[in-house]
């Protein structure tokens, strides 16, 4: 019997790292299907580190194996601004954005592109200013250790903590923002988890509770390892060498995380409040090109067959003459196709 087919406790997995997060991400999307049917779980988030490229994969996968997908992503927000790139000065903070609807989509893959196209540093860094302008249609999540809360937490910093959580619930709304929690055996988490308790109560502030499963099972994380290794030029050998301190970065089944967070089981009820909230579909199979609005009068399509015809004429050192509404356009489109073809 599988570990959870009596199991009636809504558990979704919110923080999963692929393969596409490259060198880092050990789960294996077929893979991870399997996994989050053995464990009972409905439904699963995409949420690889500040890239998009296998949403697609994922979705198509999720919809097949009969798993509700979630589409969203780990961004790196940057500490000022994504223009500022001074070394040892700009870095950047974790956040987990997950899309509600298209027009929550629309607005992490803009976020995401500007982060390639404008803030990369070391990696693709969004800021505050783009949350503010395309945080509709988004859930959002503190995020693991390298948060902003828990980075201000672990500084001892409490009052900037408290007033960083305030600010992103204010902007993306009561119920569209949530204090993450998580508890892999580390000692930050230790010191950290009872604080974001805390603060989440002291502020009405909803709590999720996450693994951040960079890999399929609990014996997968050798293999994790030789992936960091790979992406930083160590070897296993080395022991300077950047590693995950415990084996608990795993997709774990319900029961493991409600008896990880028995103190506080709302967090763990919560990831299935915010699946159900989530409910962005793609649509395959039809192209979907931008509408151009013609400034003259002319429909469109008129309008394009005439800069065609003048645009080759001014390649070829010509003077093309189209009139719209005459028979000239017809014959001038004429002509161009056989200047194409003369010309190929």
């Amino acid at each position: 019997m599988s570990e959870a087919l009596a199991n009636t406790r809504p558990f979704v997995h919110l923080h999963i790292h692929t393969e596409y997060s490259l060198l880092d991400g050990a789960c294996r999307i077929d893979q991870l299907m399997d996994r989050v049917k053995e464990c009972g779980q409905t439904a699963i988030a995409c949420t690889d580190h500040g890239v998009m490229y296998g949403c697609v994969q994922f979705y198509k996968a999720a919809k097949k194996a009969g798993i509700k997908p979630i589409i969203g992503c780990e961004v790196y927000v940057a500490t000022r601004t994504r223009f500022d790139k001074v070394n040892k000065i700009d870095g950047n903070n974790h956040l987990i954005l997950l899309c509600k609807n298209e027009t929550g989509y629309k607005n992490l893959i803009k976020m995401v592109s500007a982060g390639f196209t404008e803030g990369f540093y070391s990696k693709p860094r969004i800021d505050k200013q783009l949350l503010e302008k395309y945080h509709d249609g988004l859930i959002c999540l503190s995020a693991c250790l390298a948060g902003e809360i828990p980075k201000a937490l672990l500084a001892g910093d409490y009052d900037r903590a408290r007033q960083t959580a305030l600010w992103y619930r204010d902007l993306f709304g009561a119920e569209n923002y949530y204090i993450e929690l998580q508890d892999h055996g580390l000692e930050e988490d230790q010191a950290v988890l009872p604080q974001l308790i805390r603060l989440a109560r002291e502020t009405g502030i909803p709590m999720v509770a996450t693994n951040d499963a960079h890999y399929i099972t609990k014996e997968d994380a050798k293999m994790q390892s030789i992936l960091l290794c790979i992406q930083t030029g160590k070897t296993i050998n080395d022991v300077d060498r950047m590693e995950f301190q415990t084996d608990e970065f795993y997709l774990k089944s319900t029961d493991e995380m409600y008896d990880l967070f028995s103190m506080v089981p709302e967090a763990c009820e919560n990831t299935n409040k915010i699946a159900e909230q989530c409910n962005f579909e793609f649509t395959f199979g039809e192209t979907k090109l931008p509408y151009f609005k013609a400034t003259c009068g002319e429909k469109s399509a008129q309008l394009t067959r005439l800069m065609a015809v003048m645009g080759l004429g001014i390649k070829q050192g010509q003077t093309v003459t189209v009139t719209i509404d005459g028979s000239d356009e017809d014959k001038a489109f004429e002509e161009l196709q056989t200047q194409f073809r003369e010309n190929a």
